[in-house]
């Protein structure tokens, strides 16, 4: 009878509490809101049930299924087992973590199954108040806010999250949707405090910063790494005695790709174009089971970018003149990024990582020039007409290879870390440039016609090798100390040919060629103590480092070496917590940019004829004093306002000059993009960031920083540009819309400002000749601009897994790039714009599930999904 080997079966297995007979019949669902009674969608919720360890010979809690709650809140479990106390884990960002317990309990009917029933469906009737007991509906789950502490305040917005630390920003970029298909250089775009130029530049307060991709220097560069690939950016604005020294007083921005550590296996897959038919597609995957985990991550961009702009230029000479140009660039390429990591976990406390990163790109620029060139003589006025057309094949390879090492200890708070970095990029280049000289007007015949080959390689390397070592004495107080060595290696070979008969005649010319090769090497230990008083932190370091570098000029048989004794870095960080979720903190920090070897070289290089450029063997290292105030302010309903004042002063400041010197190809004078010593520069400013969620369907990030900054430079005998109060502002709105449709829009404003000291603006193919470009951070401004960006995103399928995302940048084609400089020598007024009105349409489908076990085979026998399970953790 078929109630009787139910009920049967049922009774079997509730005694014993591990029968293997039992159906996974287990229902259990229910809604998460929060205090005003919304739903919480995307919260995380795992399932773990008690099973015996034969091993410990213990019972302990392993995970059994997993899931993130949909736009309702709601959530739903199914094929439970029916026996045994299960645990409801519950975490949302933004939100205090949540358990409840569930047991699923029998009720018989009074009495127990008539025995005069044999009918098999009246039987089944019959257990119906049995069977219901096995369908549990948990109701509405409310989730409390989590207040957190001031130190670290966690904010969730639609579509980023904001981890506000007084000294350190950091900005979850993976949703953004205007990112989506695009490259570092977009996500930059949109996250606060930072602003980048037209040739990807980087600056924050309007210096450039050490760019760090997963905490290490790389030499990858912002249009090198796919923003599908990047999980978060921090924004460190005065880096502690635990950072690297070097790199100015601009602080660091470390961009931290993405790596999952979820049981089971999930992913996603993505593919998309843009209005000018540049393809992109990518995957994630990972996989963790047991003691491993396991990532994959794969992407592929095409690249069809066009620049427009225009140069005019006054040369203040014995003989003066002018060039006007006209410039259009077509950019067709592509580049791959791939990368492999394992983690292994050895014990629940030591792990060991192992990942590996390689990149591929391929890019062939394509400049047309129209020029207009006058020169005034007592007798009267030469103009030249010509056209040149500039071809570019570049291409690079990249590889990385990443190995750490954690291990915790008993103490709650004690670890040491060891890690090798190693990062070897490699690349290939040439260009052509054909120069039609006109007869006459523009649109007449060619006169004649001059041409320049360049053919050029190279490798750069980094190794890093650190160890860290945390001990804490209590809750508040810890000791923390560490070693770092890091060396680079640079190879540089480029040699330039010439044809001035325009008839494919080509000779090599020694002084436009050059061979160059240089190590530099940078050691540092550092010690760092952390304590606090009831509400008053402090925290003091002290990092020394020294370094040394050489150089070999191998064409020109010359050597160069030097080395830097000791130098001693304090942080000092303060810190008070006041009343209504506020605090305040005081930190100093000292930093160091010292000259590299590119800077430092005497050799005059004429590849680029409108860019020749000369080392100065003279520089000197550049030391930066910063002071910040910082305020932070957190308010209910994830409301947050971080206010913060800053100084910087930075001594022998190493800055671009261009000067006058005799052409040794022409013997005419001409111009020379090198490198002094500024007297000083210093800057003082305020930056405020806000973050405000409007209501449960609008959210809004703010950020403006107003600044004055000012180079003393008169130690050159050159008048200093004068002191400019500058502001910057941006902001991104994000909005839950109807139909499972979300929008951002993101805008920014930049005022006139000085131009940013060390950026190298305008030497990596930035316009028409490094002379077209930025020519000094002494000797110019940018006018102000602006722009705005917009996206909109649908979600569908089930647990809406798929999305579809449209995009277009720069909105109002307003992010033209204005620049004017001057001197004694020149004036130049400069401008430019790039994809105005770029639409880029992106298609994503995640996969996925927490609660497999893929490293062994399925039972789909009547224990359901208990097999299923072994090993699952």
């Amino acid at each position: 009878m078929v109630f009787l080997s139910v009920g049967f079966s049922l009774s079997a297995q509730f005694p014993g509490g591990g029968g293997k007979g039992v159906p996974n019949m287990g229902h259990i669902y229910g809604k998460l809101i929060d205090s005003a009674g919304r739903p919480i969608s995307e919260a995380t919720v795992l399932l773990l049930h008690n099973k015996y360890d034969s091993v410990t010979k213990k019972s302990k809690q392993v995970l059994l299924k997993g899931l993130t709650t949909n736009a309702k809140g709601e959530f739903s479990f199914e094929d439970l087992p029916i026996y045994g106390a299960l645990k409801l884990k519950i975490s949302a960002t933004g939100y205090k973590p949540a358990e409840q317990s569930v047991l699923f309990q029998m009720k018989m009917p009074a009495g127990g199954v008539p025995k005069n029933v044999t009918d098999p469906a009246q039987a089944v009737n019959t257990m119906s108040s049995t069977i219901n007991g096995f369908d549990k509906d948990l109701g509405n789950i409310k989730l409390s806010v989590d207040v957190a502490n001031l130190q670290t305040v966690t904010v969730t917005a639609s579509k980023s999250t904001l981890k506000m630390d007084i000294d350190k920003k950091v900005y979850n970029v993976e949703k953004d949707l205007v990112n989506a298909g695009g490259t570092a250089m977009d996500v930059m775009k949109n996250v606060p405090s930072v602003n980048v130029d037209i040739d990807g530049n980087l600056t924050l307060r309007n210096s450039p910063p050490l760019l760090y991709v997963d905490g290490r220097p790389t030499t990858l560069t912002l249009d090198q790494i796919p923003a599908d690939a990047i999980e978060s950016v921090e924004i460190i604005t005065n880096p502690s005695a635990k950072f690297d020294a070097s790199g100015g007083g601009a602080g660091i921005v470390n961009i931290v790709l993405k790596k999952n550590r979820k049981t089971g296996y999930n992913g996603n897959v993505r593919a998309g174009v843009d209005s000018r038919g540049a393809l992109n597609g990518g995957i994630n995957f990972n996989l963790r089971q047991d003691k491993f985990n396991f990532t994959a991550n794969g992407f592929y961009n095409q690249n069809r970018s066009v620049t427009t702009g225009s140069v005019f230029r006054d040369n203040f000479t014995d003989t003066p003149s002018t060039i006007y140009q006209t410039q259009t660039e077509k950019n067709h390429g592509a580049f791959g990024f791939g990368s492999l990591g394992l983690d292994y976990f050895v014990t629940n406390r030591t792990t060991f990582s192992l990942t590996g990163i390689h990149v591929h790109g391929d890019m062939k620029p394509v400049q047309d020039l129209d020029i207009t060139n006058s020169t005034y003589y007592p007798s009267g006025t030469e103009t030249i007409y010509s056209n040149r057309t500039v071809n570019t094949n570049r291409e690079f390879n990249a590889n990385g290879l990443q190995f750490a090492f954690k291990h915790l200890f008993p103490r709650e708070g004690e670890n040491i870390t060891a890690d090798a970095n190693y990062f070897a990029g490699m690349n290939d280049n040439s260009a052509l440039t054909v120069s039609n000289y006109l007869t006459g007007q523009p649109g007449s015949s060619i006169g004649s016609v001059q041409q320049q080959k360049i053919t050029g390689n190279g490798t750069n390397k980094f190794l890093t090798i650190q160890t860290d070592y945390v001990h804490p004495f209590n809750a508040k107080t810890k000791l923390e100390a560490g070693l770092r060595m890091n060396t680079q290696h640079l190879v540089s070979n480029t040699y330039t040919y010439y044809d001035t008969s325009g008839n494919n005649n080509f000779y090599l010319v020694p002084q436009a060629s050059t061979n160059y090769t240089n190590t530099n090497n940078v050691y540092a230990a550092y010690v760092s103590f952390t304590s606090a008083i009831k509400d008053f932190g402090y925290q003091a370091g002290l990092r020394a480092e020294s370094s040394n570098y050489t150089g070999e000029l191998i064409n020109e048989k010359m050597n160069f070496s030097n080395s830097y004794p000791i130098s001693l870095f304090p942080s000092l960080f303060l810190s008070q917590k006041l009343q209504n979720k506020q605090e305040i903190q005081l930190s100093y920090t000292r930093r160091i940019n010292r000259p590299n070897f590119f800077q430092l070289i005497p050799f005059t290089n004429y590849s680029d004829s409108l860019n020749i450029t000369r080392g100065n063997p003279n520089l000197l290292p550049e030391f930066t004093n910063s002071f910040e105030l910082s305020y932070l302010k957190t308010f209910t309903g994830n409301n947050t306002f971080l206010a913060s004042a800053y100084y910087k002063r930075t001594n022998d400041l190493i800055t671009r000059y261009l000067d006058t010197f005799t052409n040794a190809i022409s013997g005419k004078p001409d111009f020379v993009n090198t490198w002094v010593n500024a007297n000083y520069s210093q800057t003082v400013g305020a930056e405020f960031t806000g973050v405000n969620t409007i209501t449960n369907w609008f959210d809004v990030t703010t950020n403006i920083n107003i600044y004055n900054s000012y180079i003393n430079i008169t130690n050159i005998n050159t008048t200093s540009q004068p002191a400019l109060w500058s502001w910057f502002g941006k902001i991104n709105a994000n909005f839950k819309l109807p139909w499972k449709l979300k929008l951002q829009v993101t805008g920014f404003y930049q005022s006139k400002s000085n131009l940013p000291v060390n950026s190298g603006a305008g030497t990596q193919g930035g316009g028409p000749g490094g002379n077209a470009g930025v020519q000094s951070a002494s000797q110019g401004y940018i006018a102000s601009f602006w722009a705005v960006d917009a996206a909109i995103s649908k979600s569908f399928l089930k647990n809406d897994a798929a999305s579809i995302s449209v995009s277009m940048a720069d909105i109002f084609r307003s992010r033209w790039t204005d620049q004017f400089s001057e001197s004694q020598y020149f004036s130049q007024q400069y401008d430019r714009i790039r994809d105005p009105q770029l639409v880029k349409v992106n298609f994503t489908y995640r996969f996925g599930k927490l609660d497999v076990s893929v490293f062994k085979r399925k039972n789909m026998n009547s224990s359901g999904t208990q097999d299923a399970m072994q090993g699952a953790q």
